[in-house]
């Protein structure tokens, strides 16, 4: 499809969308069909959410990426600058030749780490002894508790 007709978008669809029927992640690949190539570059999506639920129930939910990927794919021309982090971005189809003609997002796109500051492990040490003491408390409050209302009940 990418060598033979113009491929132009991979839409990556959540697991749980065909729910109950599937539950395995889906991607719509849209096309033209030319018979004789034309595929530059590829638009990938990430869509997160369709408006449902993504189990069994597909409950209706706010959350919803169709309104946008209709959006950018009308678009397509003002994806080319979307950096691979975000949840649309285009691929240079040389790219997908190198990568086995493999359409899977998750070898484009690019995920930023933010390093996460924790407190020095002497403090998280000491905040779990003050939680225990206050366990050790209210459990012997409860104990006192218990007791006298067997002795009442007696």
């Amino acid at each position: 499809m990418v060598e033979n007709q113009q491929l132009q978008a991979v839409i990556s669809m959540p697991s749980g969308v065909f729910k109950p029927y599937a539950g395995v992640s889906t991607a719509v690949l849209i096309f033209m069909k030319t018979d004789a190539g034309g595929t530059k570059d590829v638009w990938f999506y990430d869509m997160k959410a369709d408006g449902f639920s993504l189990d069994d129930k597909r409950s209706e939910i706010a959350e919803n990426d169709i309104p946008d990927i209709i959006k950018r794919f009308k678009a397509i021309e003002e994806e080319t600058e979307r950096k691979r982090t975000e949840q649309s971005f285009m691929v240079p189809v040389e790219e997908i030749r190198q990568n086995d003609y493999d359409l899977s997002i998750n070898k484009y796109k690019k995920t930023e780490y933010v390093p996460v500051e924790y407190e020095p492990t002497v403090v998280i040490l000491q905040k779990i002894k003050d939680i225990e003491v206050q366990i050790q408390k209210e459990l012997a409050e409860l104990e006192i508790m218990l007791k006298a209302e067997d002795e009442s009940t007696s």
